[in-house]
């Protein structure tokens, strides 16, 4: 079978691990040049270098995505090494676990800047470059609670909410223009970031990760699962979707 994505030109922000870092590899394997775009310089580079090792072409780029000219600096290397863009990835997420009442005015202030005004910063330098490129492809990811609640969780939520709302709104700005925009909302996904949510809750990982299991599918995600999502939406096989909302999440939403 052909490649999907050969000859495409992609950038991923928080590439380095969990589903950004399997999307990255799940790119190149499909003939795409990756450009990663994270704080982790270590397993950044380490991810870069086995792409190459494999014949793939990446480049990894740290910076803060919730910052401009971080942002502005990642786009314009990315469009540099690789001669254009085609593929735009917001995936970098974080979270902070608590209630409204416990939550500090700083650390909502940091997710809605990761979570929600990395897309829009990313997005921003990118889509002239698309628009250059005859049109591309942008996918968001969002979560299964930018679809519904979730306790002790609220700025995770709302910026969630936000993305998958942010979605709809560049979808009907950009048609004209060839670019697609869709999001992806995983459910509990075994990554860094979920681990680290048991922490947050003071809970023992095995208990979390078992709770998090809890849905009609019996099981966590895999990243690799999430990055075939993020694979359809971005590759020609989407051609007609645009505005879409996918849940990737074993039937989490469902009930």
């Amino acid at each position: 079978m052909a490649a999907q994505l050969a000859g495409k030109r992609a950038l991923i922000s928080g590439g380095a691990s969990g589903i950004g870092a399997a999307t990255a590899l799940l790119f190149a394997r499909q003939g795409a040049a990756v450009a990663i775009l994270d704080l982790d310089e270590e397993r950044g580079a380490r991810l870069a270098r086995t792409i190459t090792s494999e014949g793939g072409r990446a480049i990894f780029i740290p910076g803060d995505a919730s910052r401009a000219e971080d942002c502005a600096r990642a786009v314009q290397q990315t469009v540099e090494h690789f001669g254009g863009l085609d593929i735009l990835f917001n995936n970098v997420g974080i979270t902070r676990r608590a209630t409204v009442q416990d939550l500090s005015e700083a650390d909502w202030d940091r997710v809605m800047e990761v979570n929600v005004k990395s897309v829009f910063l990313l997005s921003k330098y990118a889509i002239p470059h698309l628009i250059r490129s005859g049109g591309g492809a942008i996918v968001n990811n969002a979560s299964g609670w930018g679809l519904v609640g979730g306790q002790r969780a609220v700025v995770y939520c709302a910026s969630k909410g936000a993305v998958v709302n942010l979605t709809r709104a560049m979808a009907l700005d950009h048609a004209a223009q060839n670019i697609r925009v869709n999001c992806i909302c995983p459910g509990d996904t075994d990554t860094p970031m979920l681990r680290d949510e048991a922490r947050q809750l003071n809970q023992s990982e095995a208990n979390f990760l078992a709770e998090a299991a809890d849905r009609p599918l019996g099981r966590l995600g895999k990243p690799e699962e999430i990055a075939q999502a993020v694979l359809f939406l971005a590759s020609d096989a989407a051609s007609y979707i645009t505005g879409a909302v996918l849940a990737v999440d074993g039937g989490g939403t469902a009930r």
